[in-house]
């Protein structure tokens, strides 16, 4: 009984380890079942924020005001006061004409005028007596009327006479010739002992106001057309807008004028010989930066478009039916959409239709995707640009 008994706990042991190998055996050559690998793909999530939209032109620099100074009287030019190139004050005088010719006319007219106001006391008086003389039938009625002409004549002549004293002093003040505003003096276009007049020979030299200046561009027919289609009319401020349309320019060295200028004006015609339309816009110019007739690139703001959708250029794909985007489903399933596309700024663009802001968009390894396939979604840091922040762009 015992040999029987150890037998058989032999006989389970050994059944235990067959089937334990048996087991071991299974485990190792039975096939797992491999999880299917979805394809990384890089994906954004649509934002919205405030765009600027700008466009860039060629402007040329006019100053504010730029004062010939002409000779108003003939005459030898005798001196200058001021120093060429240097600034000028409203109201200094710079030039100085032969004066005496004018002195004596109007020494002569005003002789005249005390001559003419002596006879016209004389025919005065010989009326106060006249006129009794008549009421009394002492004088007929043709000494009255004699006596009122006579009194008429000589206060029309006292008149004459104070109109040509009075030209006569203007043209002698001509003979100081100051500068009508205040601004930077060019050098003098004749020289001194040279003689001048009104007519051919008036120019002596230019004041030119460049603390503040003008920037002239053109625009297209088109701009025109986009502005109004966003209620933006360039020359005109609108209290309802949160901006203006201002410039800024680029100085010959490519670097960024620091100062902004407003557009102040708008020709309210297209020149038919260019399609084109005149813009003007104010800049200051405290430093003299800017020189007058320099040729400056500009840079315009033309619309904002706020809390409008974006994405990444690179997002985009462009076929013959449209221009779609790959957006991922929070079930990681990727959809192909078609969408409408806006201005594009700086890589990035404005989508009018076809896209929200929150959606998750694929920005690369779209080229792998197929509409439905389910995709292992990667987010992608995306800078955004300064022109979307605000920010002007060279």
């Amino acid at each position: 009984m015992k040999r029987i008994a150890r037998n058989f706990w032999f006989l389970t042991l050994a059944v235990l380890a067959s089937a334990g190998v048996a087991g071991s055996l299974w485990w190792w050559l039975h096939p797992t079942k491999v999880q299917p690998l979805l394809p990384a793909v890089g994906v954004a999530e649509v934002g919205s924020d405030d765009v600027k939209l700008y466009g860039k032109y060629v402007g040329c620099i006019r100053a504010q005001q730029f004062v010939e100074i002409r000779a108003r009287v003939e005459g030898f030019l005798e001196r200058m006061l001021f120093e060429e190139g240097t600034y000028v004050k409203k109201g200094q005088r710079l030039f100085v004409i032969d004066p005496k010719v004018y002195e004596v006319r109007v020494i002569k007219a005003r002789a005249q005028l005390n001559k003419d106001r002596s006879m016209s006391l004389k025919d005065d008086r010989d009326l106060e007596r006249i006129r009794p003389l008549y009421e009394q039938n002492a004088a007929s009625q043709f000494d009255l009327d004699n006596a009122i002409a006579s009194a008429e004549n000589a206060r029309a002549s006292v008149e004459m006479s104070e109109a040509d004293l009075m030209q006569a002093e203007t043209a002698l003040g001509y003979t100081i010739v100051s500068s009508p505003i205040s601004g930077y003096i060019s050098e003098r276009s004749v020289d001194i002992g040279t003689l001048v007049d009104p007519n051919g020979n008036s120019l002596l030299a230019t004041v030119v106001k460049s603390d503040t200046v003008h920037v002239d561009f053109s625009m297209t027919g088109l701009d025109y057309l986009k502005s109004k289609a966003r209620n933006v009319n360039f020359g005109q401020k609108d209290s309802t807008r949160k901006w203006d349309p201002y410039i800024t320019i680029t100085l010959p060295d490519n670097t960024r004028y620091p100062y902004r200028g407003l557009v102040d004006f708008a020709d309210p015609q297209v020149d038919p010989r260019t399609g084109t339309f005149s813009v003007r816009a104010e800049m200051a110019n405290p430093d003299r930066i800017l020189l007058p007739g320099q040729f400056t690139k500009v840079r315009l703001l033309l619309d904002v478009r706020e809390n409008a959708t974006i994405v990444p250029r690179k997002s985009i794909m462009i076929e013959k039916g449209g221009a779609y985007i790959f957006v991922v489903r929070r079930d990681s399933t990727a959809e192909r959409r078609l969408v409408e596309l806006d201005p594009e700024v700086n890589n990035r663009v404005i989508i009018e239709r076809g896209v929200v802001k929150g959606e998750w968009i694929v920005v690369e390894g779209f080229h792998k995707l197929s509409p439905g396939d389910r995709v292992d979604p990667v987010f992608t840091e995306v800078e955004k640009a300064d022109s979307l922040n605000g920010k002007p762009q060279n």
